[in-house]
C-alpha cells in the first residue's frame, strides 16, 4: 500500500466512531465473559485501537490503566480528542502508544487484559496470540475478534474471496484450537450479529462516500476505494449467513 492510498483510506475512516464490526453491548459481553477482576485497578493493553470506540468503553468500564496501540498516529491523536471530551479528567486513564502490533515494547507479564478487536488480521491470528502471550501475567485474559467460519461449508465465490484476503479464516473450532496449543484455556466465545457490520460500521462508510470524493477530488484512486469498499458492503449483504467477526476469550494458563 502506498502513502496515498493509505492517507486516503484514513480519511474515509477517521471520522467513523468504528474502523471494523463491533458494538457496546458485544464489547460488555466480551467483558462479562472473560471475568475481569474489576475489584482492583488492572493494565490493560488495548492492540490496535483505531480511534478508539473499545479503548474508551474500557475507561468507562474499567478502573485500568490502558494501553492503546495503533501504527497511525492520525487515528491515535482522534481518540485523545475523544477521550478528552468523553472522559474529562478520567482521560489520563489512556495513554497511546505508536507502533506496530507485531513490535510491541511490552515487559513480559505486564498486563492483566490484552484486547484487540478486528485487528489482528493485520499480525495473522495465530502469530498475534503466539506473540502477545508473554505480555499477559499468568491467569491474565485475552480478548480478540476475528474473521470467523459460521458454516462448515460455504459458497465458491465467498470462499475463493476470502482464501485470497486473509488464508487464515477458519471456524471457531480451528481457532480455539489455535489457543490451546498456545498455552491459552477459551473461556467464551461468540460471534458477531449483523447489526454490528450494517449499522455501527458499514451504515457510516456509505453515508460519507460522496463526501469522501469531494474532499479528495474525484481522483481515480479515491473512486477505485470507493468501489473497493462498496463491493465489501455487497459480499455481507449477500453472504452475511456464512461469515462474522468471532469474539474470542481466553485465559492464559
Amino acid at each position: 500500500m502506498d502513502d496515498l492510498q493509505l492517507q486516503l483510506l484514513i480519511d474515509l475512516h477517521i471520522s467513523n466512531f468504528r474502523q471494523g464490526p463491533g458494538g457496546e453491548n458485544e464489547t460488555r459481553q466480551a467483558l462479562k465473559l472473560a471475568g475481569v477482576d474489576n475489584s482492583r485497578p488492572l493494565k490493560v493493553a488495548d492492540i490496535g485501537c483505531g480511534t478508539g470506540a473499545s479503548t474508551l468503553q474500557l475507561a468507562k468500564e474499567l478502573d485500568a490503566e490502558i494501553i492503546a496501540v495503533d501504527f497511525l498516529p492520525e487515528f491515535l491523536e482522534e481518540l485523545q480528542a475523544r477521550a478528552k471530551k468523553q472522559l474529562g479528567s478520567s482521560a489520563d486513564m489512556i495513554t497511546t502508544m505508536n507502533c506496530s502490533m507485531d513490535a510491541l515494547p511490552f515487559a513480559d507479564e505486564e498486563f492483566d487484559l490484552i484486547w484487540s478487536e478486528g485487528a489482528i488480521y493485520n499480525m495473522g491470528f495465530e502469530a498475534g496470540v503466539s506473540a502477545w502471550k508473554r505480555f499477559l501475567k499468568p491467569g491474565g485474559k485475552l480478548v480478540i475478534s476475528e474473521i470467523t467460519w459460521l458454516t462448515a461449508e460455504r459458497p465458491f465465490e465467498l470462499q475463493s474471496h476470502w482464501d485470497a484476503e486473509y488464508p487464515e479464516i477458519s471456524v471457531a473450532s480451528a481457532k480455539m484450537e489455535i489457543l490451546e496449543r498456545h498455552g491459552y484455556s477459551p473461556e467464551g466465545y461468540f460471534y458477531l450479529p449483523p447489526r454490528c457490520w450494517i449499522d455501527n460500521y458499514y451504515r457510516p462508510i456509505r453515508e460519507g462516500l460522496d463526501a469522501f470524493l469531494d474532499r479528495n477530488g474525484t481522483s481515480a484512486l479515491a473512486k477505485e476505494i470507493v468501489e473497493c469498499e462498496k463491493a465489501e458492503m455487497a459480499l455481507y449483504d449477500k453472504f452475511q449467513d456464512y461469515y462474522s467477526y468471532g469474539v474470542y476469550i481466553a485465559k492464559k494458563i
